[in-house]
């Protein structure tokens, strides 16, 4: 009995804080981060997910990288017998939500953007975001001769040189390749920094002038020379009603409209393509799982034209799938989806954000699952009561324990987020340590579940005609018990 209900195990791992590693790259807090770790072993937790910030490790010149404090960082989580998920963080912390230190990508990149502001996304306004640098200068080679996606290679190769004891060792069983804003494969439609307040439906972010020459050739090539950027979708705490590209029949049901959210949609396809090709060269053979984020945008989900969701660069309507053409783009690659808001229920939502979270993650877990990945996911707000982790377990194995061997589906893993003070409060860390004992379908801890086998080449890149016939017909979505079997 005990080994078919081991095939139920979920691995949970934990978000270390945002600042385990201090803004100036050094590690000062071992002994705190030795004790949280201590308790979370005794917990029976798989491993921890760590941010390793670009603008701390190259922050000081280009191709020089300082991995002192991440190496003596990643010692102690090897001394905890923890597994360790490493993010490539290619994004600024500070400006997003939970963000409570600020550590922006390196200074002499920002420099470049002071005489080339292009380089970073741009609203229609004209408003520069430094929070990441736009996809639209991916192959430009603006950056002392290397371009973003060089520089993005070069820094992980970096880490494989200098990580490789922890890659040997099985400690790194998994690279998180940042894509974008809050090192997520979205463009930055909805950036606090800039005044959005939810739930407003963001703005499309492709005014930089590299993505307006791309647009505008493929326009032409499309035999629409006269078509440009939207200038009807309205601003970042519009409602969807209040524009004329979301308004219903609006500019997004037009062959216009939907040529431009088919190319909006496609670019970052192709960013996230482009990027994890080159870490799965850089990490070929070793037990690693490479896994992207997606956010989770549930916010206008409920109304036909998904204004959130497309603004973001997530193509997805009542007949359009927009999340299994990215899932489709991972399957190249063997990579993992790693998707959040596992912990929200629809109830808990204001009605005014026709927000259906509920649905958006069984969508989105159902188009993972389909196309054979891997899927993990995170909570989007910190919880530490039983509703927040019931709703987790539910997704975390839609159709409950089988006692006879794997359920049809589960997650790969869940990382909650994140360690802190208030997570080690007695009561709450009881809580959590009974969540972590019920994601293991009440088994012990097992280092050994679902081991990880050398990254293989990835396959030949796949048509964009052959990723899009993932967008149609949209189905639904697995079946997903409405409570967990095994409740907190």
């Amino acid at each position: 009995m005990a080994g078919s209900l081991v095939a139920n195990y979920v691995q949970v791992n934990v978000m270390l804080p945002l600042d385990a590693v201090t803004v100036d790259n050094k590690f000062v807090k071992g002994d705190e981060i030795r004790a949280w770790l201590k308790k979370l072993t005794e917990a029976g937790v798989d491993g921890v997910m760590s941010d390793v910030w670009w603008g701390l490790v190259e922050g000081k010149a280009p191709g020089v990288y300082d991995w002192d404090a991440y190496t003596q960082l990643f010692k102690v989580v090897q001394e905890a017998g923890l597994k360790l998920q490493a993010i490539m963080s290619f994004h600024q912390c500070g400006g997003n939500v939970g963000d409570v230190v600020n550590i922006p990508i390196p200074q002499w990149v920002r420099d470049i953007g002071d005489s080339e502001p292009d380089i970073f996304y741009t609203n229609r306004g004209g408003v520069r975001n430094i929070e990441s640098l736009t996809l639209g200068v991916d192959d430009q080679p603006l950056f002392h001769g290397r371009t973003p996606i060089q520089m993005y290679a070069d820094y992980m190769k970096s880490f494989r040189e200098n990580m490789a004891e922890f890659l040997d060792a099985g400690v790194i069983v998994d690279i998180e390749v940042g894509l974008g804003p809050a090192g997520e494969m979205r463009y930055p439609s909805y950036p606090q920094s800039q005044g959005w307040v939810f739930p407003g439906i963001g703005e499309f972010i492709c005014y930089d002038k590299y993505l307006e020459a791309d647009f505008r050739a493929a326009a032409a090539k499309a035999g629409h020379p006269e078509w440009e950027l939207p200038d009807d979708a309205g601003e970042y705490n519009d409602t969807p009603e209040k524009t004329q590209f979301f308004a219903d029949n609006g500019t997004y049901t037009t062959e216009k409209g939907k040529f431009f959210l088919t190319w909006y949609s496609n670019k970052l396809i192709k960013h996230g393509d482009k990027i994890l090709d080159e870490a799965n060269r850089i990490f070929l053979g070793c037990r690693v799982q490479l896994a992207i984020k997606i956010s989770g945008i549930h916010w206008w989900y409920k109304v036909p034209n998904h204004a959130a969701e497309l603004t973001a660069g997530y193509y997805n309507l009542d007949d359009r799938d927009g999340y299994r053409t990215i899932m489709r783009m991972l399957t190249r690659h063997r990579a993992c989806v790693n998707f959040t808001c596992a912990e929200m229920r629809d109830s808990e939502q204001s009605a005014e954000a026709k927000s259906s979270p509920e649905e958006l993650v069984q969508q989105v877990l159902s188009a993972g699952w389909r196309e054979s990945l891997n899927v993990a996911c995170e909570n989007a707000l910190s919880r530490y009561d039983a509703t927040g982790y019931n709703t987790i377990l539910r997704n975390a194995r839609p159709t409950g324990i089988n006692v006879n061997g794997p359920p049809e589906h589960k997650l790969f893993g869940f990382t909650y987020l994140r360690l802190s003070d208030e997570l080690m409060e007695e009561e709450n860390f009881s809580t959590f340590k009974t969540f972590v004992r019920r994601m293991h379908a009440n088994q012990d801890h097992n280092p050994n579940i679902d081991p990880i086998a050398p990254l293989q080449r990835s396959k030949p890149e796949m048509p964009i005609g052959k990723i899009l016939q993932a967008a149609q017909p949209k189905l639904e979505p697995f079946h997903f018990d409405e409570n967990t079997d095994l409740p907190v």
